[in-house]
C-alpha cells in the first residue's frame, strides 16, 4: 500500500507539475498577445499622428500660400492710384513747366503715401548718425568737429525699411 500511495502521490505531483507547465505556457502566449495588441495599437496611433501632421502641413501651407497672395494684392491695390497718376503725367502736355512739376510733385506725395501705408518707412539720412546695419557708406569725409564724428553728411540714394527690415540701405557719405 506504501507504494501505491507514493505512486499515487508521484502520479499526482506529475499532474501537477504538467499543469503548472501548461499554466506557465498560456500566460507567455497571452503575454506574448498582449505585447502584439500593445505594438499594433502604437503603430496605428503613430500612422494616424503622421497623417494628422501631414494634413496639417499642407493646409498650413494652402493658408500661407493664401495669405501670400492678399498681401500683394493689398499692396497692389495701394500703389494702383499712383500708376493711374503717371499715365497721366505721360499723357499730359507741357505747356506749364511748373504746373507739371507741381503734378509730379503730387504723384510723388501720393507713392510715398502709399508707401507709409503698407508701413514702408524712409531711413534717416543727413545729420543722423551712421549705422552700419541701415547705411552704406560710398563716401567719406573730414569732420568738422567731434560731434559730427560718424554722422551721415550726404545722402546719394535713400534707404527704405518695411518694420524692421531693412528693403534698401541708403547711400551715404559719412564724416569721420
Amino acid at each position: 500500500m506504501k507504494k501505491d500511495n507514493q505512486k499515487e502521490i508521484e502520479n499526482q505531483a506529475e499532474a501537477v507539475t504538467e499543469a503548472a507547465e501548461a499554466e506557465n505556457t498560456a500566460c507567455e502566449e497571452s503575454a506574448e498577445e498582449i505585447l502584439k495588441k500593445q505594438l499594433a495599437e502604437a503603430e496605428d496611433k503613430y500612422l494616424r499622428l503622421a497623417a494628422e501632421f501631414d494634413n496639417y502641413k499642407k493646409r498650413t501651407a494652402k493658408e500661407r500660400e493664401a495669405a501670400n497672395k492678399y498681401a500683394v494684392a493689398d499692396t497692389v491695390s495701394k500703389l494702383l492710384a499712383t500708376v493711374d497718376n503717371l499715365e497721366r503725367a505721360a499723357s499730359a502736355s507741357i505747356d506749364n513747366a511748373q504746373a507739371y512739376a507741381d503734378g509730379v510733385a503730387l504723384v510723388l506725395k501720393g507713392f510715398m503715401d502709399a508707401l507709409t501705408a503698407i508701413g514702408v518707412s524712409e531711413i534717416p539720412g543727413e545729420g543722423s548718425k551712421f549705422d552700419p546695419e541701415l547705411h552704406n557708406a560710398v563716401m567719406s569725409a573730414e569732420a568738422e568737429s567731434e560731434e559730427q564724428r560718424d554722422t551721415v553728411v550726404a545722402v546719394f540714394q535713400k534707404g527704405y525699411i518695411l518694420g524692421d527690415k531693412v528693403i534698401r540701405h541708403a547711400m551715404v557719405k559719412v564724416a569721420n
